[in-house]
């Protein structure tokens, strides 16, 4: 069997109630492999010659009460091949336990810390655990970062501090909470893949700010901008540019403008926030923002609405 050559990143955060997984691998779609959660129970990551029955039957564990480190005990013992593998387990109760098996190929180690762990294997170096340990706890000194934010820039440090030996592949990020998932009917908060590509961490962040902007909400906020100046001209030529504007961009953002901004909003199923949310975000993103086209508009919107704290 082909062995995921992986670094990941299991966290849990205990203002929001949730916990939840990332995981980058030299293996093809490693997001139907590694990450396992439930609100009701905690977060694992299964990897290096993966056993996936860790996930269900550890989340189980973790239902009747077991820690962290009770799971990683019962799981391994009862596996004949647990040298192979490794695990990275949080509790819903915020404890912490990891193993890295002795015939998981170097470099293979595990850090953990306050309600995370990481872990990864075949990889260049220690520092790019190290890496990821820190990215996740500098993020959290920083305003407006949330979990899936904090579990994102630990991927970055750690590909950027050596990652894996053979390569980038896929790229996953899976977290859950209470009544997280569309329309509160189940827990599946956040849940984004990338089974192919050349940088998968990279396009896993770009997919995740539009399901973000999509399907997460947000506090309303006090105050909304309107558009204007160069911005409002900006934003108006690239709604032209895709189709939704047929007048002439200026400073003014007017009734014309905001039909086009509706249009927009419509096409693209942003219906979560209302028009002068959207217009607000755009005010306050759109010189943070990357890209061109539909691609900015929507980083836009997803750095403007980032001061607004997620229901």
């Amino acid at each position: 069997m082909p062995r995921p050559s992986t670094f990941s990143i299991v966290a849990r955060d205990p203002e929001r109630d949730a916990v939840g997984v990332a995981v980058q691998s030299k293996f093809v779609g490693v997001g139907a492999v590694v990450p396992f959660a439930s609100a009701d129970a905690g977060a694992i990551a299964t990897q290096s010659f993966a056993n996936v029955a860790y996930g269900p039957d550890g989340l189980d564990l973790l239902r009747q009460g077991a820690s962290a480190d009770d799971v990683v005990e019962a799981l391994t013992d009862d596996d004949p091949e647990a040298a192979q593998r490794q695990v990275g387990v949080v509790g819903r109760d915020g404890s912490v336990a990891a193993f890295t098996g002795e015939e998981c190929f170097d470099h293979a180690s595990d850090v953990q810390g306050e309600q995370y762990t990481v872990q990864g294997n075949i990889l260049e170096n220690r520092e790019t655990l190290e890496a990821m340990a820190e990215a996740f706890e500098e993020n959290g000194k920083t305003a407006n970062r949330g979990l899936p934010e904090r579990l994102i820039a630990a991927l970055h440090a750690g590909n950027e501090a050596g990652g894996d030996k053979r390569g980038e592949q896929s790229a996953a990020l899976y977290v859950v909470k209470p009544g997280g998932g569309y329309d509160g009917k189940n827990d599946r908060w956040v849940d984004v893949r990338v089974d192919d590509h050349e940088t998968p961490i990279e396009e896993l962040e770009r997919v995740f700010k539009i399901y973000d902007v999509t399907l997460l909400e947000r506090e309303e906020p006090e105050e909304t901008r309107e558009l204007s100046g160069e911005t409002a001209e900006s934003v108006a030529a690239t709604l032209a540019d895709l189709g939704f504007y047929d007048g002439t961009p200026s400073s003014a953002f007017g009734e014309s403008e905001r039909a086009a901004l509706e249009s927009f909003r419509g096409m693209n199923n942003f219906e979560n926030h209302d028009l002068a949310v959207l217009e607000d975000a755009l005010a306050r993103g759109w010189d943070d923002a990357d890209g061109t086209g539909e691609e900015r508009m929507v980083d836009a919107i997803w750095h403007g609405l980032s001061r607004l704290d997620r229901k």
